[in-house]
């Protein structure tokens, strides 16, 4: 398939590159007036290049009649997976209540946990299918799933073997995350070390016995689970091959950021309270700074700190924290234009925190994910012709997407 009439095509990557660190991310490497090529039997990027030089061809083509061509975004960090909603929260956040508030109220991730074990694996694999193909549709290639909405060994089996069938289902590529210390179960009220030692010697080896995760989580911030808990939850973890991917520094500076870094985490994510050490600490390692814009609008708090950072050296990821709680929104165009618009990323910047860093922060990114390569996955959006790249975030209501094509096909 030959896709012709490409006004822009942006976020190439043309030193083969697997993450953008620092300053390094001001760069969007681009080329205008071109052509791209799909194998569609591979799922893969043929090749590429100007109008000027494009020979006759016999093959199936397409006009992107003067639109963009980008990377498909890539969600390092979802909690898509989940039963029902809990839109009577957000009437009580309307109504004043904090985050903290409604979880001791039995609200919260509890709250989701009790429905979730209320629910069929068959339900909740349709629930969630639903939510993901609207993601796709909205231009996401790689999507991160984790789970945390069991906290009991059978009810997490049950979210990571969903995510498996959404793997087996969509031509996105997912990842899947065992994020059993998401909150302490109900059955453990008051005994939270006693459902850290229970995770470790039930749930971890039960979930690597089935391979069903990737990486392991830990919410490691005030009110959750201490630094010493988490260190003793990765270490186990790391005997079964599993990669920290660790929730910090949302509700206070927790510690979470070094003990992420100490066990060589992919990513640590939310960062809305860091400190200098703590960005001098990312910005000296390989782990990525994942930021997520979508929590700090729904809930009010401090978007983090992604251009010192950034200036500082760090990998920034930007994620979409897709939940029913905290982000019910998995629409990762409206994270690039709170990425401009709050976080006063250039538009440029946020797109490669978008793609190719939120790729790395799901080791995808070797693979050619988040970016425009040839041999690399045929992950992309055609927009509709706009006037710039930074027309997309600025007119952020604006529907701007055409087609997206995953896996070399047209979705």
């Amino acid at each position: 398939m030959l896709i012709t009439d490409i006004r822009l095509l942006a976020g190439l990557n043309p030193t083969g590159a697997i993450r953008l660190r620092g300053h390094e991310m001001n760069t969007l490497h681009t080329l205008a007036d071109c052509w791209l090529r799909v194998d569609t039997q591979k799922g893969v990027i043929a090749g590429f290049g100007p109008m000027s030089a494009l020979d006759g061809s016999t093959e199936p083509t397409v006009s992107a009649r003067g639109g963009m061509v980008i990377p498909a975004f890539c969600d390092s960090h979802t909690h898509i997976i989940y039963s029902g909603s809990r839109d009577g929260e957000f009437l009580d956040k309307i109504n004043g209540l904090s985050y903290e508030e409604i979880a001791r109220r039995g609200g919260g991730i509890l709250n989701s946990c009790d429905r979730l074990h209320n629910t069929s694996e068959q339900q909740l694999f349709e629930q969630s299918m639903e939510r993901v193909s609207e993601v796709m549709a909205k231009g996401t290639g790689c999507i991160e799933i984790k789970s945390g909405y069991g906290l009991t060994t059978a009810d997490e089996l049950k979210m990571l073997r969903v995510a498996a069938r959404i793997a087996e289902a969509v031509p996105a590529t997912v990842r899947a995350t065992f994020l059993g210390a998401h909150a302490v179960g109900r059955a453990f009220a008051g005994r939270q070390q006693e459902y850290v030692d229970m995770l470790c010697d039930d749930m971890l080896p039960a979930v690597a016995a089935e391979g069903l995760a990737r990486f392991v989580d830990v919410f490691c911030d005030e009110g959750f689970f201490t630094p010493e808990q988490t260190d003793q939850i990765l270490s186990e973890a790391a005997r079964f091959g599993m990669r920290p991917k660790i929730h910090a520094n949302e509700l206070a500076v927790s510690g979470g950021v070094q003990v992420g870094v100490k066990h060589g985490a992919l990513s640590v994510d939310h960062l809305e309270r860091i400190t200098e050490h703590e960005i001098s600490l990312l910005a000296s390692s390989d782990t990525a700074a994942t930021m997520l814009p979508g929590a700090s609008f729904f809930l009010g708090m401090p978007y983090a700190p992604a251009l010192k950072a950034i200036d500082s050296g760090a990998i920034v990821a930007l994620a979409s924290d897709y939940n029913p709680g905290s982000s019910p929104s998995g629409d990762m165009r409206m994270v690039w234009a709170l990425a401009c618009s709050q976080m006063k990323l250039n538009p440029d910047v946020a797109l490669n925190a978008m793609t190719i860093n939120g790729a790395y922060a799901m080791d995808c990114s070797q693979d050619g994910f988040g970016s425009i390569a040839e041999g690399a996955p045929a992950n992309f959006i055609i927009t509709a012709p706009v006037p710039s790249l930074a027309f997309i975030p600025y007119a952020y209501t604006t529907p701007w997407i055409e087609r997206v094509c995953l896996a070399g096909k047209f979705i």
